[in-house]
């Protein structure tokens, strides 16, 4: 008997799946998961970066069982490649804020006219935004940059995150005058005790649809999270983190 009450803790610790997700989600991420922990039992191994980089890893054969991304560009790759099992589901929509130290001489608007006015008065010193290249709130905060006409003269000052995470910590520790990022991230209680933070008209980039994707590589307990970030009480922690709803 004592063999048989033993087995049981030891199988489910077995299975707590490497999961690969985006920096914007970590604050909401973390509390689904502990969510999940409470009402299953179960745990996964939540690993945090920007999506691009985890396309790539998971194309080298990285273990992670399931994929959310910031934006579903990078998990259709997967999908198109075969490494999926389907085409996963949008879980969440990104937006951006514009953030700053509440230090900073930066005045936060919706046109960024705050940071063109610190540029002409050559005020602004470091501007901080995640990797184009690899992050899609980069991405983002570049197409909002160059529709503002903004992105050559500001090209000096800007200091890159290698994800939004990086770039939302330079953004609002001090070491910049601000910075475009996950509005997930400035609006968390750690950042708004030290900066401001305005969000940014959706109308200026591309909507962030972030979607997730099973890889081949899932065992039960990360299908279980996958639907389990799909119901209502994991939804409602996305949108109290400032994420709009995944319509599926």
């Amino acid at each position: 008997m004592p063999l048989m009450l033993l087995s049981k803790p030891i199988l489910a610790a077995e299975d707590v799946p490497a999961i690969a997700a985006a920096s914007s989600i970590k604050f909401a991420l973390d509390d689904v998961a502990k969510q999940f922990q409470q009402d299953t039992g179960a745990r996964v191994r939540i690993t945090y970066g920007s999506s691009g980089n985890f396309v790539a890893q998971i194309k080298h054969g990285a273990p992670f069982e399931l994929f959310l991304s910031a934006d579903e560009r990078y998990t259709n790759q997967l999908s198109h490649a075969g490494q999926t099992q389907g085409n996963g589901a949008v879980y969440a929509v990104g937006k951006l804020a514009l953030a700053a130290p509440k230090s900073s001489p930066l005045e936060l608007d919706e046109q960024l006219n705050g940071v063109k006015q610190l540029l002409k008065n050559q005020q602004l010193k470091r501007f901080a935004i995640a990797n184009p290249d690899h992050a899609p709130y980069g991405e983002r905060a570049e197409e909002v940059l160059k529709n503002l006409d903004l992105w050559q003269t500001i090209q000096p000052q800007l200091i890159f995150g290698e994800n939004v995470s990086q770039a939302a910590q330079f953004a609002l520790s001090g070491s910049t005058q601000g910075g475009l990022v996950a509005l997930s991230l400035a609006s968390a209680e750690r950042f708004k005790r030290r900066a401001n933070y305005i969000v940014i008209p959706q109308s200026l980039y591309t909507p962030l649809k972030q979607r997730m994707v099973l890889t081949l590589k899932a065992g039960q307990t990360a299908e279980d999270f996958y639907n389990y970030i799909q119901t209502d009480k994991a939804q409602h922690i996305f949108a109290e983190y400032g994420f709009g709803k995944a319509d599926n």
